[in-house]
């Protein structure tokens, strides 16, 4: 009798598991119909047992397409060193110093190279995102803590990503100083455990603030108050990334390291003018490919992370083939360029191959991945997720591109001696953004530039800052 009521309770328990509290649950009757639709067959047996004991990309590789590209190019600029980011997202800086120090050997005529710090700028970038978390809030500090501005200032108060127009702003500002003068520290290679901590300070700062303005204290004594926050962020940012240095001696050298010119000594403005000379901004656009919104109109990333302290990130949304066409000039003319991509997608990594056809993901697992780069984009399955420097092309008899190459920021070894190779049509669907010299951009798209911007949010799926 026990064990009857012991058998009814169980079936009541189970048929409590399925019971629908609301509609639009997995039913039992759900469930059923979802397990009879599996096809139980030998094949599916034998991919479990592979999947279960390998990597699914091993798996999924597609042999019929290894070797689908070489590594000989129809137009390459000149060769640098390659640089690691190591585990940071400062891909941004990586590439837009490569593009300035390429710029410095070009005008040179390779006779004299430079390496830029990017310790030394990383400390100011971090610096001013401090001060916009800061400012922000008090400027924002009568909307309620739930506002979606003030949400996404608590919910990440600083981070490391970033874009060219960031290198631009600070660079200028700040200057420059050589490699050899403010060398990474563990902290600049490693930056997680240094933002969790300023992040941690930023938030306790953030709700002082807000009280100040809620209890109506005057904006001098808040703004006094926010300097001695920055003074303790700064403490932080000195004793992980270093003391920025203010003056240097230098002497320039060539490719194989001898020095061309005498040591001297440079402040870190100095530095900016002897490397680079005017000023960045203004020379260049930065032209994105997001087939959800009207082509040849101009975009502004709202409450970028140098609203305060330089200026927003702005674009000009164009098709691939304006911008395909303007890398082409660029390059063709020994221009590199910065330019980022979704790097994670299709990526061969021993190889150095970026190729849509790279892993056969749908035959594996028998379905389909049919989304178009706009649906990718909508749904948060794409976006930009990396930068790195363009730096040559390979085109047909007929001036069509058939693949490219870039300069990573993952060090000497990894993919093709520290680069990537990608097929065009990988480059068309997976690159979202190209920093062009004005001389290279036609006219149309020069005029498309000067239009009013239209904002946009910085938590689009496609406007996440480059790591």
């Amino acid at each position: 009798m026990r064990r009857i009521a012991f058998f009814i309770a169980s079936l009541l328990m189970t048929a409590g598991v399925f019971a629908q509290k609301t509609a639009g649950g997995i039913s039992a009757d759900m469930l059923r119909k979802i397990e009879q639709s599996q096809v139980k067959s030998p094949s599916d047996k034998a991919l479990f047992n592979a999947i279960a004991a390998n990597s699914i990309d091993d798996l999924a590789k597609n042999f019929s397409n290894q070797n689908v590209v070489d590594d000989r190019f129809s137009h390459e600029t000149k060769s640098q060193s390659i640089h690691n980011q190591k585990s940071s997202g400062r891909c941004w800086m990586f590439s837009g110093l490569n593009v300035l120090r390429a710029n410095f050997a070009k005008a040179h005529k390779d006779t004299m190279m430079v390496e830029f710090s990017h310790d030394y700028l990383f400390f100011y970038d971090q610096l001013e995102k401090a001060n916009l978390m800061l400012q922000a809030v008090i400027d924002l500090a009568k909307k309620p803590i739930e506002d979606q501005y003030v949400t996404m200032l608590f919910k990440s108060p600083i981070g490391d990503g970033g874009t060219f127009c960031g290198v631009a702003d600070l660079a200028e500002k700040y200057g420059l100083v050589p490699m050899s003068a403010q060398p990474e520290t563990y902290s600049a290679e490693n930056t997680s455990r240094m933002s969790r901590i300023i992040d941690s300070k930023l938030r306790e700062y953030g709700l002082e603030l807000r009280k100040m303005v809620a209890d109506g204290k005057k904006a001098k004594d808040i703004n006094d108050r926010k300097t001695e926050m920055l003074a303790t962020i700064y403490h932080i940012l000195r004793i992980t990334l270093g003391e920025p240095v203010k003056e240097f001696t230098y002497a320039f050298t060539n490719k194989s390291g001898k020095k061309v010119t005498e040591a001297r000594k440079y402040t870190p403005r100095e530095f900016y003018e002897a490397t680079v000379g005017g000023p960045i901004n203004g020379t260049f656009i930065m032209a994105m490919n997001d087939p959800r919104r009207p082509y040849y109109k101009t975009y502004e990333v709202e409450m970028d992370r140098h609203t305060y302290d330089g200026h927003n990130w702005k674009y000009v949304n164009l098709p691939m083939d304006d911008i395909e066409e303007m890398a082409i000039a660029a390059i063709k003319d020994g221009q590199k360029l910065y330019s980022s991509y979704d790097v994670g997608k299709q990526i061969d990594r021993k190889n150095g191959i970026l190729d849509t056809e790279n892993y056969d993901y749908a035959t594996l697992f028998g379905t389909t991945f049919p989304m178009n780069k706009a649906e990718r984009i909508m749904t948060y399955e794409s976006g930009s997720t990396h930068a790195m420097t363009l730096t040559a092309v390979d085109l047909d008899a007929d001036g069509k591109a058939v693949k490219w190459k870039v300069e990573n920021s993952w060090g000497a070894t990894s993919g093709q001696k520290g680069c990537l190779i990608m097929t065009d049509r990988w480059f068309r669907e997976y690159t979202y953004r190209l920093v062009v010299d004005k001389k290279y951009v036609p006219e149309k798209i020069l005029e498309a530039e000067k239009q009013k911007p239209l904002l946009v949010m910085p938590d689009d799926p496609l406007f996440q800052e480059d790591e």
